[in-house]
Order: C-alpha cells, then structure tokens, then sequence
C-alpha cells in the first residue's frame, strides 16, 4: 500500500500547498491528490504542481463529470499527461444535485448511465479514434448538422493513462469496478467496507480487457491528524475532523440527495446522521459536528497517536486500499508537515 496526499484550497497559502507536495515527494508518497467544487479547478493546479515536481503522479480526485464535455476533458487529460512525462491520472466523478444543477447547469439525472457513456467518449478521444458517439446523453457529431467525426490533434497519451471513479452508492461502485482504473471512495471504512468492496469485484467481473491497462488501484480520502493519544489536543483534534465531517454528512448534497449520509446510514449510524444533517441545514455547524459519532470518526479517519494511526494502516492493507491518501487537517503548516513525515514513516513500518 503506498500514500497519496489530498491538497487542501491552495489559494490563500499556494507556497505553503506546494511545499508540502514537494515533501511529500521527498518523502515516497506515490501521488498528489486534487479536488474541485465551486472554487478553485482541479487541472490547473495539477499543472502548477506538475511543472515543480519530478516524480510523484497527479490525479485529479476528481473532475465534475457536469462540468465539461467529454471532449474538453480528454484534452485536459492528454494535455496534463503529456507536460508531466506521464505522471497524470484522470478522476472523475458526477458530483451531486446541487453543484449538478446550481452550479453548472445540468440537470442530476441518470448518473450511472451519464458516466458510463463520458467515459465512454474520453476513452475514445484519447486512444485518438474519430469520435463518434450515439448515445441517450451524448451525440458526435449532432445530428442534421455541420459537424463530422474528429480525432484528438496530440500524440496518444499513453495507454495506461489511468481512469478513476469517485463513487459512494452500491452501482456506482460498481460502475467504476467495471469501466475505470481505479475507485476514489471518501470515509470508507475497513471494518464495513465489505458490501462496497463486493460491489467492486462484481463491476471488476464485467470490465473488458484493456492492453496496457494499469492494476486497479482503490484510494480512499482519508482525513488525518496525528495526535497525542489522550487529553486536550486529540479532543481538538477530533473536533476539528468532526467539523470536517459535518460538512459532508450534513451539507454536501440536498437534504433527500446526499450520498455521505446514505453512506453513514448504511454503516450503521443513521440516526446520528439524521441529527448531522438536521442541524447542519440548519445552520447550527458547531453542534452538527458534536453530533458526530465517535464510532463513524474512529472507522473513517486517522485521528490520535502513532500506534493507532499504525493500526489503522494495517486494517486498511488488509482489505485490499493500495492507495492510502491522507487528508492532513492540523490547524498550522507546520503541524501538517509534521503529519507527513510522520505517516510516511508508520507506512514504512506497516
């Protein structure tokens, strides 16, 4: 199992961002990891990072599916690719109705089949075939109109450009065992993690084979702070991924749509997840994250001292994680960089 780094918002602190990759780099990490939602895109900070780092692959965790066409994000893909000496790995992810619908427009309808079909069309555009494409959501070339089938104008990216898939419900776990390189969860557990990783090995069953294509990898986000393993400093600790949390089991999604607290439910705390969400779409944020279970914090995120975050490292080994990105939440730069040395060397150990 080896690590990968999830970037926090560079935009306040981009030297302080950069810094921590490049150590993370030093240290043996295998990736860097880069989300987007409404703030900053994931593509050009990869591509900063990429143009000050040597080695350490740059995934995009993820590009909104909503947010580009297929078309656009091929170009990207074969574009970051290409500049980084093939270091890239392209994640992507359907997001949720509100950034769907409020954000970009498009409407959060039939998510499985509006994957299955971009990837589809990505994976076509970048093997440099004319594309076409007929399709219940996509068209290429529309129609009764003026356009014809077109190939990327790059050299082919490699072919074992990886493909993940950010997925959370049973199908989309699937979908992404069965047409991607990889699954990107988020508060995936290895104590009730089984039914995902069943529905993973079920999409695994039915994937076409692909030559060139890389061993699949399942990395999961993991929020992170090393701590002391009692007394006030891992109560803060908590409390500051607990807030983190929050967000996601309260927040990241409309009340009858959010994933995360689906998640949580299916792992056996829907009534705290009920009271989260309630208190969070009520604005009352400090009590949604007092309201988050220990048991979810425990089985989700790396939070305490070294011999527990070793433990947990070994539990995620165990279940087949081959990427372990770590989420660092200390309050300083400093603290954060602290954080990753010292994962890197309970990793080692594990």
């Amino acid at each position: 199992m080896s690590l990968g780094y999830l970037v926090g918002d560079p935009r306040s602190a981009a030297a302080e961002a950069l810094e921590l990759v490049r150590r993370a780099e030093d240290l043996g990490f295998a990736a860097v990891h880069v989300a987007e939602a409404y703030g900053s895109d994931a593509p050009t900070l990869l591509a900063w990072l990429g143009a000050q780092t040597r080695r350490i692959h740059l995934v995009s965790a993820v590009m909104q599916i909503p947010g580009r066409t297929p078309a656009a994000t091929a170009m990207t893909a074969a574009t970051l690719d290409g500049i980084t000496g093939g270091r890239f790995g392209l994640g992507l992810g359907v997001s949720g109705p509100q950034v769907s619908e409020g954000w970009h427009g498009v409407r959060f309808d039939a998510p499985l089949a509006r994957t299955r079909e971009y990837v589809q069309i990505v994976r076509a555009a970048l093997a440099r075939e004319p594309l076409t494409h007929s399709g219940e959501h996509w068209q290429l070339p529309l129609p009764g109109g003026q356009g014809k089938p077109l190939r990327l104008a790059l050299p082919a990216p490699r072919p074992d450009l990886p493909i993940y898939l950010a997925a959370v419900g049973p199908r989309n776990v699937a979908l992404a065992g069965e047409i991607a390189d990889g699954w990107l969860p988020v508060y995936f557990s290895p104590e009730h993690g089984q039914a995902q990783l069943e529905q993973l090995s079920a999409g695994r069953a039915h994937a076409t084979a692909r030559e060139g294509a890389p061993a699949f990898d399942i990395a999961p986000t993991i929020p992170m702070v090393i701590t002391g393993a009692s007394g006030e400093a891992l109560a803060d600790a908590q409390q500051r991924v607990r807030a983190h949390t929050a967000l996601y089991l309260g927040g990241m999604g409309s009340r009858s749509t959010n994933f995360y607290h689906r998640l949580a439910t299916d792992m056996g705390f829907g009534e705290a997840a009920d009271e989260v969400q309630r208190l969070y779409l009520a604005k009352e944020h400090r009590n949604a994250a007092l309201a988050v279970p220990q048991g979810f914090l425990d089985a989700t995120c790396l939070v305490g001292a070294p011999d527990q975050i070793r433990q947990r490292l070994r539990a995620y080994r165990a279940v087949g994680v081959t990427t372990a990105v770590v989420a660092p939440m200390a309050t300083t730069h400093d603290g954060r960089l602290r954080d990753l040395e010292n994962v890197a060397t309970l990793a080692a150990e594990v």
